[in-house]
């Protein structure tokens, strides 16, 4: 028997190259968030990816049954990570408590149940980041801190990409079914981030831009190596990148973005890397 398999893309590059800025917005960009009081979910056909901001003020929030799913509750047939880039706050998952500072997460697995949401305190309160993909097995919910995530030195102040990147999700510090999620951030000096740049069509992947100032803006470079554009962004917005997309980005000041990825695998490592010479 021969098997035969012809991959289709959802958004494909050819579309990408004719857009223009505001375009390539509509189609990639995460806008608008985080807002008190509210829970804002986008979701992707890209791996069924949903991503989104829940900022709990004036009351606990929950995520129960989104429609969008086709399930009766939000984590029947998915998996979740929620990282806090916001005050202290307070994460409630099958009738248990896991308080999360700055840049804590959790991962959460199939079937856990309605998500609930708690600031610490309401007048700075918590900035939860939700990260969801379908799962087909259950894996345990983990409670995942600052000093639990697998750290990897990369880049030099020479380059100016010289960071570090805080593996969350990922094989070495918690099980999951297709989500590896991290965090990664740059010392003085250095602006760059995935570059040189890669791709990797076996999944797609999503960056979260945070901790900038009002005016620092990233120049975040996507498309395909040959024929590559560029969105501008601020503070907490995210960019969709497909597996056929370059994903790499300049500040003009210091940030640091979270990064999360689904699809046919979960080796950080399997990406195709892009020589410079190959970009335009």
């Amino acid at each position: 028997m021969t098997l035969s398999v012809s991959t289709r893309q959802v958004v494909g590059p050819e579309d990408a190259a004719r857009r223009n800025t505001q375009g390539l917005r509509d189609g990639f960009v995460i806008e608008s968030m985080f807002h008190p009081g509210r829970i804002n979910l986008t979701y992707s056909h890209l791996d069924r990816m949903i991503v989104g901001g829940v900022v709990p003020a004036g009351g606990t929030l929950t995520i129960d049954r989104v429609a969008e799913t086709g399930t009766d509750q939000f984590l029947e047939r998915r998996e979740a990570a929620i990282l806090n880039i916001g005050g202290a706050g307070t994460i409630s998952v099958g009738g248990k408590d896991y308080a999360l500072g700055f840049q804590e997460a959790i991962y959460v697995g199939k079937g856990s149940g309605a998500l609930s949401f708690a600031s610490d305190n309401e007048a700075e309160p918590a900035l939860f980041y939700v990260l969801s993909a379908p799962a087909h097995r259950i894996c345990p919910t983990v409670h995942i801190t600052r000093d639990m995530a697998k750290k990897v030195h990369l880049g030099s102040a020479e380059e100016c990409n010289h960071r570090t990147i805080n593996q969350y999700v990922h094989p070495d510090v918690c099980e999951s079914c297709q989500l590896v999620v991290g965090l990664t951030t740059f010392e003085p000096g250095s602006v760059w981030n995935t570059m040189p740049a890669h791709v990797h069509d076996r999944r797609m992947e999503v960056y979260l831009y945070f901790g900038m100032q009002e005016a620092t803006r990233i120049f975040h470079f996507m498309g395909e190596p040959g024929e590559t554009r560029h969105v501008v962004l601020k503070n907490h917005e995210a960019v969709l990148s497909p597996g056929w997309s370059i994903h790499s980005g300049a500040g003009t000041g210091r940030y640091a973005f979270i990064w999360a990825m689904a699809g046919d695998n979960i080796s950080f490592t399997d990406m195709d890397k892009v020589p410079m010479e190959a970009l335009r």
